[in-house]
Formats: C-alpha cells, structure tokens, sequence
C-alpha cells in the first residue's frame, strides 16, 4: 500500500478562541504522522468555516497564507455541524486517501490518530473514535447521551455506542457516502450504512481548551430528532401498536358502558370520563406530533436543496 494522503476535517463555528490553539497542534500531528512515514509529506489540515460571525474566517486565511499544509473553506451561511461535516468530506475526497474528522475544540485525543491510521494500513476503511467514558461531562449530559444511544439502538438504527463525529473514512467510503442524498443529515448513522470494513479504538475526552460550547441542549435535542427519524420508522410502527391497544380497550369500554346501560346501573360519571377525554386527546396530539416530524422530513427532501454552499476558499480551485 502507497503512503496515504491524509485531509484532517475540522469543522469551527465561531472558533476565534480555541482555533489558534488547535490548529498548530492539528498541523504538528501531521508533520509526526509524516515523519513516521504512515502518511505522504503532502497531507492537508482542511478547516471549515460553518457560517462563523466572529473572527474565525481571518485566521483560517492567515492560517493558510502561512503554512501550505493549512486550506480552508467557508460555508455562505451557519447550516449545522453536520453539514460541515460532509461539506470537508466532500471537498476532501478526491484528493486524498483518507479523512480524519474531529471537532476544533481540543476535547477529542489527536493522539488517536495514530491508531486509526494504523487501522487504516491494516486493512480498516473505517476508524470510529469512540470514548472510553464520560468523567468531563456533567451528570445530566452524561445520562441522556448514553440513554439516547441505547434508544437508537431500541429503535432499530445502526449507531456505534458512544461516537460522536471523530472518525477516519477512507476516500473509497466517502465516494460511496456521495450518493446518499438526504438533507436530514446525521453522519452516526449514515457512514456505517456504508458499510466496507471497519473497526473502533477507545480515546479518553477533555475538558474543551478554550471558548465556549457551540452545541447547546437545543442543538443537541435537534441532532437527536433528526437521528431518530433519519434512521428508523420505528416510532411510526409503535404508534399504530399503540393505537391499536388503546382501540381495544376503547372497545372493551364500549361494551362494558352499553352493559351497564341495559342493567340500569349506569350513575354520573363526570371525572372518568373527563379522563378517558383528556387521555385519549393527549395521546392523538403526541401521536400526530411525531408523524408531523416525520412528514416535515419528507418535505424538506422533496425539495432537494444543496446540503451546503462554499462561498470561498483559500485556493483557487481551478489551480
């Protein structure tokens, strides 16, 4: 096998702080790496830039301008992580061998890029970083990611148990994620649809180097919305369950109200009825709730609306 060229995708939304920090350690990662002569002098620290409206933009270019090893692109307008994900992934896989995504924040090990690339020599077109615990995190973030990779795995969807987007993907795989074609993105799910042959390596998280977190609880509820209903209709299948269940027992209440009726035993029954009302109504809201998250997917797939724009680079792509 030739020595790989490797593309390091690091997507920053509003990375002024950590950015300056990171980045030399991305681009000393990558001059060990070719030392080491695991991969080709000519490998590439690519940064996206999702829309930032701070000063991340200014110092990719100076970035740029000052090691060769370091192009970036900008996207027209913030559109999510995930999409910048793909769009590094996409504007990477054609020259390169393999990928590398990770977050800007210096919480995930650059070390493990050892392993993964060795993961790659051996045979491996897929290297999923995956956390060996979560100490870092606080109590209530650490109890609902575990709990929503358990549910992913109850609702049927192909997840790797506690990864979240640090991964290497060979450039075979990523011409092959090229024609999945949803705008719901949630890369977790996609890459191991794929398929090809893969293997996982344990790393320990840290604390985020510096700034602020870019991925409040909104956003987090939001990937998870979309991991759900972008991978399984499981929810859709226990919904008619469910209906089907409270139709029997709606049936067996008919019976047993018309019984009652016939006998002369019926009496007021104000507050059980204003609870079987208030049940039921309950339940047709939440039930019509998820299938109108399913058909506003749907609709915005119908659509077809590019998943990202590049306004600009820091090389002209003609060249």
């Amino acid at each position: 096998m030739n020595t790989p060229r490797l593309y390091i995708v690091v997507p920053c939304y509003n990375e002024q702080e950590v950015l300056p920090i990171t980045a030399p350690m991305f681009l000393d990662k990558l001059g060990q790496l070719a030392a080491e002569g695991k991969i080709s002098a000519d490998s590439r620290l690519l940064l996206v830039d999702d829309g930032s409206r701070d000063g991340t933009w200014d110092i990719i270019s100076g970035l740029a301008e000052a090691d060769e090893r370091c192009i970036g692109i900008r996207q027209s307008r913030n559109r999510g992580h995930q999409n910048a994900v793909l769009a590094g992934l996409m504007e990477a896989k054609d020259s390169c061998d393999i990928t590398i995504s990770i977050d800007c924040d210096g919480q995930d090990d650059i070390n493990a890029m050892d392993r993964m690339v060795d993961e790659y020599l051996g045979g491996c077109e897929v290297v999923y970083g995956v956390r060996s615990e979560r100490k870092s995190d606080s109590f209530f973030k650490r109890t609902t990611a575990q709990g929503f990779y358990k549910f992913l795995a109850a609702m049927g969807a192909e997840v790797v148990y506690n990864h979240a987007d640090y991964r290497l993907i060979s450039s075979r795989v990523l011409r092959e994620l090229a024609g999945f074609k949803e705008v719901n993105l949630y890369l977790r799910g996609m890459v191991p649809l794929v398929g090809f042959k893969s293997t996982s390596i344990e790393y320990a998280r840290a604390e985020r180097l510096a700034g602020d977190s870019k991925y409040p609880l909104r956003k987090m509820l939001s990937l998870a919305a979309d991991g759900i209903t972008s991978l399984s209709v499981k929810p859709l299948r226990l919904i008619m369950s469910f209906g089907i269940v409270v139709a029997f027992l709606s049936f067996v209440g008919v019976i047993w109200a018309l019984i009652a009726a016939l006998s002369g035993r019926t009496v007021a029954g104000w507050a059980s009825m204003t609870c079987i009302i208030c049940f039921v109504s309950g339940v047709q809201l939440i039930c019509l709730g998820i299938i109108g998250e399913y058909i506003g997917k749907i609709y915005m797939e119908t659509k077809h609306r590019p998943r990202y724009i590049i306004s600009e680079r820091t090389w002209d792509k003609n060249d």
